[in-house]
């Protein structure tokens, strides 16, 4: 009885430290779905960490390769861990896929995104970025759509949305970031259209009409906010107020890059913890507008 009682609480500390280490991770690196995050209850919340650090170390190994053969073998891996789980995060994710039903084609969908960091970063069209963001975000919304409380798969493409949107958030307010490391993810014709060089967004000093080119995008993010809104009704309430609150705070970064005057290649957009939180007030009365559900 002693021993049985000595593994239970084994069991109970690594479960902890799983939990913890993907916790961290996204208190470092994801800021503002880390914040959202509180919104849902104790159980759910450690699950939707778990995606999110599943997410970023996928992420990462793109990033800190030393060339695309490593980076391959790396990814790999890692998409091993889907099936065999051996690191802290990757027993948390699956532990995670388990209770919830997180989609696992979704997560395998995100590293074959992840993968096309490797290509050359070159986006003919929105079409082809859309692919892109689709395939390392809109999976994303596909793996945290269960935890929000979504039962009905009618709804699943407004969560599509809303991760196409962050991304696209993220690379307007990444810009200078990615063009340092010589990658672009912009629609080359619509720059082009714009009568911008994509050789001199790379060089940091866009040429043509870039304000009109950026507010044109920051049009677009936000339609994607809108369409993602509209699948708020097939959430429950932590999730409702979960997926608001991420709604407000990514797309305040659209708001603090025009207030830069699109000067993306000065000062990087972001929310400091002070303005997250002068943001929940109008993300209450949101809620609070929002039809009532039952769950």
């Amino acid at each position: 009885m002693a021993r049985q009682l000595g593994r239970t609480n084994d069991q109970l500390a690594r479960s902890s430290s799983e939990w913890e280490m993907c916790r961290r991770i996204a208190r470092e690196h994801g800021k503002s779905f880390y914040a959202a995050s509180y919104c849902l209850p104790a159980e759910r919340r450690r699950a939707i960490l778990a995606v999110y650090a599943f997410c970023r170390i996928a992420d990462d190994l793109v990033d800190r390769a030393i060339d695309v053969d490593t980076a391959l073998l790396a990814i790999e891996a890692w998409e091993g861990e889907i099936d065999h789980p051996a690191s802290p995060v990757a027993i948390a994710f699956a532990r995670a896929r388990r209770r919830f039903g997180v989609s696992e084609q979704a997560a395998r969908g995100l590293l074959a995104g992840v993968r096309m960091d490797l290509l050359p970063c070159r986006y003919e069209s929105w079409a082809a970025l859309h692919h892109y963001c689709y395939a390392v975000a809109g999976t994303v919304g596909l793996m945290v759509a269960p935890l929000l409380g979504c039962q009905d798969e009618r709804a699943l493409p407004y969560a599509v949305d809303l991760g196409v949107a962050m991304q696209l958030t993220n690379i307007l307010r990444d810009i200078d970031e990615d063009a340092r490391q010589g990658r672009l993810y912009l629609p080359v014709d619509e720059l082009l259209s714009f009568g911008i060089d994509p050789e001199s967004v790379l060089a940091g000093n866009p040429n043509g009409a870039f304000r009109d080119f950026m507010a044109f995008q920051i049009a677009r993010a936000r339609g994607l906010y809108a369409s993602a809104a509209m699948g708020l009704p097939a959430l429950d309430r932590s999730g409702r107020l979960t997926t608001l609150a991420a709604m407000r705070f990514y797309s305040a970064i659209l708001k603090e890059i025009e207030k830069l005057d699109y000067d993306v290649f000065g000062v990087r957009a972001h929310l400091t913890t002070g303005q997250k939180l002068l943001a929940l007030p109008s993300v209450l009365v949101g809620f609070a507008q929002l039809p009532r559900v039952s769950a």
